[in-house]
């Protein structure tokens, strides 16, 4: 998941909070970090919004 998918998930936040988000010590850590950025494990970020986050429900299947 690219930081284009995380504000998608997390509402349409912008970019910037996007990569305040992504840089906070509780956020798991980028799977890779590729030439068009960085790139987490879906699985990590769905369980950080699971607990940071309840209020936003399941993503569409």
């Amino acid at each position: 998941m690219g930081a284009h998918e995380i504000r998608m998930r997390l509402g349409g936040i912008s970019r910037q909070r996007v990569y305040q988000i992504t840089s906070r010590p509780d956020f798991p850590e980028p799977a890779a970090d590729l030439v068009q950025g960085k790139v987490w494990w879906a699985e990590d970020v769905e369980a950080w919004i699971a607990v940071k986050r309840p209020q936003i429900t399941e993503p569409d299947k």
